[in-house]
Order: structure tokens, then C-alpha cells, then sequence
């Protein structure tokens, strides 16, 4: 049996005397992966912040390799080894992968930093870890999925015990996925314990030795690897059953009319890209990750500029030339990326839900807060949105809140076309849930939408048709009834006839 490292004994903590942890007691053993899964909101994130340094418990206490640790700071955890890979990535894009790696601890000859050693040192790591990277390669130039793997090795190149790794596959194909699990399995060779936080429930199933689960603060239980399967691990993590079934046919009306109709779309990394979408449709975009995807959706809403575009919505030729455009004419978008581009993270959540719809919502020329707040509060139960107060800020709530949010926001605006990219992206299976119950909910109502998702089980489940796309090009669109797993990826790795 491993050893244990460290572990936490009847930790409480509570954010303005609302309890987020409740007497959690766990134990995490040398060369082992131990994942902790819950809803978002359950503590996840502020367990392994306590065990980082980052915030300090309420009460309760930390064993580290037999010693009880009062943590006061980061770098206090990080000097026994300590060290966790965020979802935000901390790397400086204009400085070298090498660089980054070094950066607080650069090798030095004299008085100059020695970018020769750091280099040949970073090789070395590429060398042990299978990583066919370049040391003088500038950070901006690498893909997301890059720059993942390059913010996991500037953490082990350094004596590290115990990694905590959070939702570190977000942006990562499924080869970089594969050669993230070798390099983990490499760590736990060299007997470093490692705390594995995601929402993808088969990552967890296939690299976990442990599992715990969290709901609402509180450990419900630890299941070994033999006795942990997906049904129930979701029962634990929400107490109720869920199922999945697959579309099989369309549901679209057979007089639906075409509401959206895009031509020609051309770009740099776009290629004569034309569709069209019906009114009460589900119109899913697969593909692999920089196949294009994001790029149709920000070109249909003006945020990206392109060489070339027609647009007709409701049969009528329009111009879009910025995201304004497209909201003034029902179009509306929800980024992957929602921290960068969709929340105004510093700011109230009704300040975020309404600030779309400020232009419907004045009385002789000034905003009428009452009905907007009124309007606002109403989606915090029909999307069973979690917080204590709309004036709460939004950095405050979870991810699985914050997208909720966004979606409300869209709502109050009263769009026609919703543009969905990623909307269940690093969500729990029950926020994942309500929000396929809601996108169902609002093609009933005569809306129409676009859904770009990596997850061919969400395209699968939700849509009428499949555009799959290659290299920039739409090579395939699939009736639901034709587009299993294997069809999708037929078209997306390589031209099908």
C-alpha cells in the first residue's frame, strides 16, 4: 500500500458565512492519480486551494508527509513540492517556451541570464516527456494545447510532490490528451501524487486510482478504480440518475423556414464555408480543435473580419459588420472563451445579464433598473442559476453559473439565432444537463441554433443535422440519422466521399 502524503482532517470554510467546505477529511498517497469530481459549486476549487496555499482554512487541519503545516502562502506550499496547473494559464506569450520555464530561476553565467543552458535544460525535459517542442519557440506562438503542456512541465521541472492538475484537458486534442495521461503516468513513477480535477467523466474512469466525490461541501465517498463507474459516480455527485439517449431523427418542422442562410464565408482559415439553418433547428458544427469552427461562428457575428460573406436571415440580404449588427438583427453569440470574451468578471451579475438589452429597457432616456431587475431575478430559478444576490459579482460563481448567466443575458435579449460554441465546456454533468434541457427548450419556442462542440456525444444527443468540418471547410453536413461517432469522424480526419 502507498504511502501517505498529505492529508486533510475536518476542513470547514465559509465565504460570508456561507459554507462552502463541511468537515472534509482526505488522505492522498505518494504515486497514485486521485481525482475529485463534484458539481461545480461543490468545492472543488477551494479544496485544492487550501491544500496550495492559496486561501486558508476556517479550521480543521493539514498533514504533510507526517507533519501537520499551517499554510500562510503559495510559495510556503510550493517549497515542499506543492504545486498546482490552473485552468488560466500564467505564461509571459513574448518570452521563449525556455524562458517560461526558467522564469523566477534563471540560469545564470555572471551577471546575464545563460538562455543557452535554460535552453539545453528544457530540451532535456522535452526529451524525458516525448514533447516535440522547440526551447526558443516564443509562447505566442503556440497553440492553446501547446502553451497546456508547456504551463504542466514549468511546474514539474521543478521538485514538485504533489501536482494538482485542474481541468487540464480543456484545450487538448485527443493525442496531446494521450500524451498528457504518458506524462502522468511517467510522474507517477517517480512516485509524485497527483490531484486530477475535470468534468470529462471517462478521463477520470481511465487515469484514476482514487476517486472522491464532493456534493454541496461535503465528501460523499472515495472509490477505488475497481469500484467506480460513470452511473455511479454521477448518482453521487447529484443524487439522481441521468440518462443520455442519441437523436435519431430530426425534429425539425418539414415546412420549417430557412431563418438564416450564410454564403461564400471566406477567409484566411476559411474556405467557401455556405449553410443554412432552419427555424426551431439544432445545426451542430464537429470537426477537430482548428478545424474552424470558432471562426464560422465569429464571422456570422461580426467579430472577426473575413474576405468574403453573404448573409440572409429571414430571407432578406443583411450586413454584419460587428457583433452590434448581429445583435440588432436577433443574432447572438457564446463564446467558448467566456471569461475573455463573454463576462465582465468584475462586475454584478445583473450588470452582466442586462447589458445586452440596455436599449429595450429605458424609460425617457434612462435605464428602468426595476423592470430590468425584475426581468433578470426571473432566470435565476428557470435556469436554476446559484448565487446569493444578482448584485453578487461574477467572478464569484462558478463556471457552470457564469454560463447559465450568459444564456440569460441572451434570453433577455430575445434573440432569434443563438450561437452556441462550447456551451458546456468545463461544466459538471448537472449543469451540463440543465443547460441541454434549456437549449431544447428554446427550438420548441421557434428559436434557432448553431452548436460547435468538441463533445460528439452533446452533437449526437441535441442535434438535426451535423456540418463537420476540415482544414477550414465544411466538408460533410449529416442528417442526425446518419451521423454516429464514426460517420463524424470519417469527414473530419480526412475527405469522404
Amino acid at each position: 500500500m502507498n504511502d501517505t502524503i498529505i492529508s486533510l482532517s475536518h476542513i470547514n470554510k465559509s465565504f460570508h458565512q456561507n459554507p462552502v467546505l463541511t468537515d472534509v477529511s482526505l488522505s492522498f498517497d505518494k504515486g497514485e492519480v486521485h481525482s475529485i469530481v463534484g458539481e461545480n459549486g461543490a468545492g472543488k476549487s477551494t479544496l485544492t486551494k487550501i491544500l496550495c496555499g492559496v486561501i486558508k482554512q476556517d479550521s480543521g487541519t493539514i498533514c504533510f508527509e507526517g507533519e501537520n503545516i499551517d499554510f500562510k502562502n503559495v510559495s510556503q506550499a510550493q517549497a515542499l513540492g506543492i504545486r498546482m496547473v490552473y485552468q488560466e494559464l500564467f505564461l509571459m506569450k513574448d518570452l521563449t517556451i525556455a524562458q517560461n520555464i526558467f522564469i523566477g530561476r534563471e540560469i545564470k553565467k555572471g551577471f546575464f541570464i545563460d538562455d543557452e543552458a535554460m535552453n539545453q535544460k528544457c530540451q532535456e525535459l522535452f526529451d524525458e516527456y516525448d514533447m516535440d517542442l522547440k526551447p526558443y519557440t516564443p509562447v505566442k506562438e503556440l497553440s492553446i494545447a501547446q502553451m497546456q503542456m508547456v504551463e504542466i512541465l514549468k511546474n514539474v521541472s521543478q521538485e514538485v510532490k504533489v501536482l494538482v492538475l485542474d481541468e487540464p484537458t480543456t484545450a487538448l486534442s485527443s493525442k496531446e490528451v494521450d500524451d498528457l495521461f504518458l506524462m502522468i503516468e511517467k510522474l507517477k513513477a517517480k512516485g509524485v501524487s497527483l490531484i486530477y480535477i475535470s468534468h470529462k467523466l471517462d478521463e477520470i474512469l481511465r487515469i484514476s486510482d482514487k476517486i472522491s466525490v464532493l456534493r454541496d461541501g461535503n465528501i460523499v465517498d472515495t472509490l477505488s478504480k475497481e469500484e467506480a463507474n460513470r452511473a455511479k459516480i454521477i448518482q453521487m455527485m447529484i443524487g439522481r440518475a441521468i440518462t443520455w439517449t442519441v437523436k435519431e431523427k430530426s425534429e425539425v418542422k418539414e415546412n420549417a423556414p430557412i431563418v438564416l442562410n450564410v454564403k461564400k464565408m471566406e477567409s484566411r482559415k476559411l474556405h467557401k464555408i455556405s449553410f443554412d439553418l432552419k427555424q426551431g433547428e439544432i445545426l451542430g458544427f464537429a470537426g477537430l480543435m482548428g478545424s474552424g469552427r470558432t471562426e464560422v461562428a465569429r464571422a456570422i457575428f461580426g467579430a472577426d473580419r473575413v474576405r468574403a460573406l453573404e448573409i440572409e436571415k429571414d430571407g432578406k440580404v443583411i450586413d454584419i459588420h460587428s457583433p452590434k449588427d448581429a445583435i440588432e438583427h436577433g443574432i447572438c453569440y457564446l463564446s467558448e472563451d467566456r471569461k475573455q470574451f463573454g463576462l465582465f468578471l468584475d462586475h454584478s451579475i445583473y450588470a452582466n445579464e442586462v447589458i445586452s438589452s440596455l436599449d429595450n429597457n429605458t424609460k425617457f432616456m434612462l435605464l428602468d433598473d426595476k423592470v430590468m431587475m425584475e426581468k433578470a431575478e426571473k432566470y435565476k430559478d428557470e435556469l436554476n442559476i446559484k448565487y446569493p444576490s444578482i448584485l453578487s459579482k461574477m467572478e464569484s460563481l462558478s463556471g457552470g453559473n457564469q454560463q447559465k448567466c450568459i444564456i440569460a443575458r441572451w434570453l433577455l435579449k430575445d434573440a432569434d439565432i443563438f450561437i452556441f460554441d462550447e456551451p458546456t465546456k468545463g461544466i459538471d454533468i448537472g449543469a451540463k444537463s440543465e443547460i441541454y434541457s434549456k437549449i431544447k427548450e428554446l427550438v420548441q419556442l421557434g428559436k434557432s441554433i448553431i452548436l460547435i462542440s468538441s463533445e460528439l456525444e452533446e452533437i449526437t444527443q441535441l442535434c438535426d443535422r451535423v456540418a463537420v468540418m476540415r482544414e477550414g471547410s465544411i466538408s460533410k453536413i449529416l442528417d442526425i440519422s446518419e451521423a454516429s461517432q464514426e460517420n463524424i469522424m470519417k469527414y473530419a480526419v480526412r475527405n469522404a466521399q
